[in-house]
């Protein structure tokens, strides 16, 4: 049954479900006598960023004890538009109730989450460990990434902020903890590695979200938002993501964990903060293609291997369509059905090569909105430079 990506937010109209508390009880005994037996649990092994700069790695315990008092469950009062209930006329609005998780980063007030646990919230509420609710303010939200930033009154609240790392030697096997609210059960921790690096997933807007951390910590709904944790105790990724053995029928939100979970890269959080406080939003560079990686392509099309990114679509009144890029033209072949061939193979940009289609992402999203980039094609055997004015990105995806 083919896999599905979902997110893991708790689904709209869910139900709020009380805090569930695990205690594990470890004794012994002895014949005759009674003995004690004190078990210390190991610390979280692995090569781990925290051994790497001399900070002794905590265990799970000691992770939670001091990290879970800064994980808050939220609840969004949402309006979506949903399906006419007689099957024609004009969209209804939906409410419901939207949860999931997300965690304090300072003192001021400012709380990390997923952008879709918030999404068309017209009211957001964060409980805290100690069971005092605030009022949230939805201070920015970048869809593309999948985060959001909310920012509660601080006074009167015993803030108890994570602290934030980094993906610098972060590596396959590391000790991961995740802290969130799965299907509505407050402050559960779970425990696994850092199982792949460098992954892609689909932003709720269709863009593509890179260099994802994935971990086999169990992730279900309602931990989106919620932390993914080194040994150090340092945050390093907001939970996001799972993998679904749903198959393609498979809805966001539903099913449960089959032990492959998505986190967004803190140092992504990190760098959008900054803007989020200012802007409420993101501003990201347009180019307006679509392409396929063209050594994938001509393979397909059984022709000599060429590095670069096959144009598929150019966007109507884009800025790849003014400055003149090409489009291919649906094959007619069965084998190579839904490719389109003859475009312009995009070979670099700015003089840097552009070997894949991801790479022609990466190259616009390091620009900004009206820069001027010089996009070098392969058409027709020859190499031509265009001169391109990128634009605004708009609210739903192409992959350039």
């Amino acid at each position: 049954m083919k896999s599905t990506k979902a997110v893991v937010a708790t689904s709209i109209l869910s139900a709020l479900v009380g805090g569930l508390v695990v205690v594990l009880l470890v004794g012994a005994a002895g014949i005759g006598k009674t003995t004690e037996t004190v078990i210390q649990q190991a610390p979280l092994a692995g090569q781990t960023q925290a051994a790497a700069d001399g900070t002794a790695a905590l265990t799970a315990k000691e992770i939670y004890k001091r990290d879970a008092p800064g994980v808050v469950f939220i609840t969004a009062d949402v309006v979506k538009k949903g399906a006419n209930p007689l099957g024609f006329g004009e969209q209804k609005d939906q409410q419901g109730v939207a949860t999931g998780s997300g965690f304090v980063i300072d003192e001021d007030g400012y709380i990390l989450t997923n952008a879709h646990v918030v999404d068309g919230a017209k009211k957001t509420k964060v409980q805290f460990s100690d069971k005092k609710t605030a009022d949230a303010k939805i201070v920015g939200v970048d869809t593309s990434t999948d985060v959001a930033l909310l920012k509660v009154d601080p006074a009167k609240l015993d803030l108890k902020p994570l602290k934030l790392g980094d993906g610098k030697g972060i590596a396959v096997g590391d000790p991961t903890v995740a802290i969130g609210n799965p299907f509505g059960l407050d402050r559960t921790l779970t425990t696994g590695v850092v199982s792949a690096l460098q992954r892609r997933i689909q932003a709720p807007n269709g863009f593509a979200i890179d260099n994802v951390i994935q971990t086999d910590a169990a992730i279900n709904p309602g931990n989106s938002g919620g932390p993914l944790i080194d040994a150090a105790g340092e945050v390093i990724g907001i939970n996001s993501q799972i993998e679904t053995a749903g198959g393609s029928g498979a809805t966001p939100g539903t099913g449960g964990n089959v032990g492959i979970g998505f986190a967004v890269p803190i140092d992504t959080a990190k760098k959008l903060i900054p803007q989020l406080k200012a802007d409420g939003s993101i501003e990201r560079a347009y180019l307006g293609v679509t392409t396929i990686s063209a050594r994938e392509a001509m393979k397909l099309l059984k022709q000599p291997a060429v590095d670069g990114a096959l144009v598929q679509t150019v966007q109507p009144d884009s800025p790849a369509a003014k400055a003149g890029v090409v489009a291919g033209k649906p094959s007619t072949k069965a084998a190579t059905r839904g490719l389109a061939v003859g475009g312009d193979i995009i070979v670099a940009i700015d003089g840097k090569p552009t070997k894949t289609s991801t790479s022609v992402v990466s190259a616009i999203g390091a620009k900004k909105p009206g820069d001027v980039v010089t996009v070098t094609v392969l058409r027709d055997g020859k190499k031509k430079d265009l001169k391109v004015t990128l634009g605004d990105r708009p609210n739903t995806s192409v992959n350039g």
